[in-house]
Parts: structure tokens; C-alpha cells; sequence
């Protein structure tokens, strides 16, 4: 009675966040974070519970074959979820229909070779070892795709682990004393079902959450960032100069001006959209140029800032000579335009500075050398 009443609140449980993860992903445009595909596994696991109420004692039927090919799947859905949640397409409904009907099949090989305690006990190995493939992958994203959100991943690990041995510890029951092993009013079936309600209870939320910091983390980053070129706009300049300084070890940093050599007769002779194109090119050579850790934005029009962060004088000198050779020798293919455009930068530095406070002096003096050099002839570094 205990283990019924567990499995039909379990049951409840799953399909109300099915439907909730489902609500979330159709408010989601564009990127859904996974949420469809998470929809569909607890809906999955929900209806695997309810076949299981409905079915009575463990034993051969559609009901039991539907169920296990169901209880297959589930992880695989979950597993789609997580790709897509960070960010990899993956198919969801074509393969997970492969998979149920390959286990059906497989079903019926096994309950014609070797009975109903086979079939049984091979559900359990194939999720033992599903959840174990799940965890060693969590692990290892720990380290790539997920290493900001490495307390998660390990929760998701440990849970997911554990997951894995209770169904390991299934298939030796189901090995060692057959169906009975499976009676719903059996202490480790109830032991079973309670961690089940437990990881439901736990995931489900923890989904959610991970769902509303990466829509907060992306739009922080949006806010931090020109829209145009992706480079960092004046708000993540500063962020990145307090995060560099934040550092007991941080050296001094020095700012380098950029300003397109004659930009507005490029818009006036090859219109707005070619203006966009050589922004956007200037925005590639920055970011194929500068060292790892500077800082890159664009503050408005044909401007663009870079902080030199831990470099000396000379440092600094050489990379805006380097930036400022790389934009001349390299031709900008403009749409519309007969030939590629060619384009120069004047780039005026400033003294070296030692925290976010000094961002606006150094952007004055590095604007007196870039006015020096546009009155010098531009194309040059002052």
C-alpha cells in the first residue's frame, strides 16, 4: 500500500513538471534550453509509472513490454535535454522511437530465449549502465560545456550515480530471487521508489534553476556587449578592468584608441551597410589579434577600445602597430561593391593606468594622440 501510494504521488509529480517544463520551453523563443525535451522524458516517466500501476505483478504483456521500452527511453530523453541545454542540436523524437522499438525487440528475443526473469533483469543492467554513461558524462562536462556550473553537475553526478547502483542492485535481486524481488511491497523496491520521489523532487527544481541563470547569465551578456560586433560595450569594459584589478597580482594597464580612417565617406559612398561590414571586420582582426585577457569593445561609431592589461609601454606599442598593419593589408569584401574595400585606423595610446578610476583620463589622453595622429596624416600609431 505504502509503495503504491509513493508511485501514484511520483506519477503526479512528474506530469505536472512535464507540464511546466513544456509551458516554459513554448515562452522560450528560439533557444528552449532543452525544456521540450525534458518535457517529454518526466511525461515519459510518468506514463512508465502509471503502465506500472496498471499492470499488477511483473509478468509478460503489452503493458510490461510498453513499459520497459518507455523506462529505456526516459533517459535518453533527458540526455537530449542536456545537450541542448547547452547549446548542441540534437534530434529527439526519430531517435527515441529507434530506441523504444530496438528494445521491443529485444524484449521479445530475450522473454523467448530466457524468460521473464531475464527480460527483467536486463531492464535493470541497461539502466545501470545508461546511468552510469550519464555520470561520467556529467563528470567530464564538469571540465568543459558545464565548468560554470560545476556545484550543479556534481549534485546531477551524485544523484544520477546513485540512480545507477540501486538499478545495479536491482538486476542482482531480479537475478538471484526472480519476480518476486520486484513485489511492489518489497523494502528495496520501496527504498527504490522513495529515491526516485527524492531525485524527482530535487532534479526538477534544479532544472528550472539552471534554466533561469542561463537566461540571466545571457542577459547579462547582452547588456555588456555591442550589439553589432559582440565586442564588449563601455559597461563590460569597465566590468572586465574591475574583475582585472580585483587581483592582488594585477599589473598595470594601458588603453589603445582605434578610430576608422575616413569611415563617413565609406557609409557615404557605399551606404550603411558596408559601414556595418568593415565594423564587424575590424571587430575579427581585434579579436584575432589581441592577447588573451585584453580587452576589446567598440564605444560608438568607428571607435574602439582596447586595454592592454600586464603589458609594458613598448607592449603595448607593438600590439597597436600590429592591429593597425593587420587592418590595412587586409581587403573587406563589401556586397554591392565592385572590388573589396581597403580601409586604415589612427590608434592613440595612453600611460599606463592602475584601476577602473582611471579609465576615463586614459580615454582623454589616448584621444589627444589619436588627434595627433589623424592631424599627422592618419594611419599611424601616436
Amino acid at each position: 500500500m505504502a509503495a503504491t501510494l509513493i508511485v501514484g504521488m511520483l506519477c503526479v509529480h512528474l506530469l505536472c513538471f512535464a507540464a511546466m517544463f513544456w509551458l516554459i520551453g513554448r515562452r522560450l523563443q528560439g533557444n528552449r534550453l532543452g525544456m521540450d525535451a525534458f518535457a517529454l522524458g518526466n511525461a515519459m516517466l510518468g506514463l512508465v509509472y502509471i503502465l506500472q500501476l496498471l499492470g499488477g505483478p511483473a509478468g509478460w504483456d503489452a503493458l510490461s513490454a510498453a513499459n520497459h521500452a518507455l523506462t529505456v527511453c526516459t533517459p535518453a530523453a533527458y540526455w537530449v535535454g542536456a545537450m541542448r541545454f547547452f547549446g548542441r542540436d540534437a534530434p529527439l523524437l526519430r531517435p527515441l522511437l529507434a530506441l523504444g522499438l530496438a528494445y521491443v525487440a529485444a524484449q521479445v528475443l530475450v522473454q523467448w530465449l530466457a524468460g521473464p526473469v531475464a527480460r527483467y533483469a536486463m531492464l535493470s543492467l541497461v539502466m545501470a549502465l545508461m546511468f552510469l554513461a550519464m555520470t561520467v558524462a556529467v563528470v567530464h562536462a564538469m571540465r568543459g560545456a558545464a565548468r560554470d556550473l560545476r556545484v550543479e553537475m556534481a549534485l546531477f553526478a551524485l544523484l544520477i550515480g546513485g540512480l545507477g547502483v540501486l538499478n545495479a542492485v536491482k538486476c542482482v535481486l531480479v537475478a538471484r530471487d526472480g519476480l518476486a524481488a520486484l513485489s511492489m511491497g518489497s523494502r528495496f523496491q520501496v527504498v527504490f521508489y522513495i529515491y526516485m520521489s527524492f531525485l524527482a523532487t530535487v532534479l526538477a527544481p534544479t532544472m528550472i534553476w539552471l534554466v533561469l541563470r542561463r537566461l540571466t547569465d545571457e542577459l547579462r551578456a547582452t547588456a555588456a556587449r555591442d550589439p553589432l560586433t559582440q565586442l564588449l560595450n563601455r559597461r563590460g569594459l569597465l566590468a572586465g578592468l574591475e574583475g582585472h584589478f580585483r587581483a592582488r597580482t594585477a599589473g598595470p594597464a594601458r588603453l589603445l584608441l582605434l578610430d576608422i580612417d575616413h569611415f563617413k565617406r565609406i557609409n557615404d559612398s557605399h551606404g550603411h551597410q558596408a559601414g556595418d561590414v568593415v565594423l564587424c571586420h575590424i571587430a575579427e582582426v581585434l579579436r584575432g589579434a589581441l592577447r588573451s585577457g585584453d580587452l576589446a569593445s567598440r564605444t560608438g561609431g568607428e571607435e574602439f577600445v582596447i586595454v592592454c592589461l600586464d603589458a609594458d609601454d613598448a607592449g603595448a606599442m607593438r600590439l597597436a602597430e600590429r592591429l593597425r598593419s593587420a587592418i590595412e593589408q587586409q581587403a573587406v569584401p563589401v556586397p554591392g561593391a565592385k572590388e573589396p574595400l581597403r580601409c586604415t585606423v589612427t590608434i592613440g595610446l595612453s600611460r599606463a593606468f592602475h584601476g577602473p578610476d582611471g579609465l576615463d583620463a586614459a580615454m582623454q589622453e589616448a584621444d589627444a594622440a589619436l588627434y595627433r595622429g589623424k592631424a599627422s596624416g592618419r594611419n599611424r600609431v601616436e
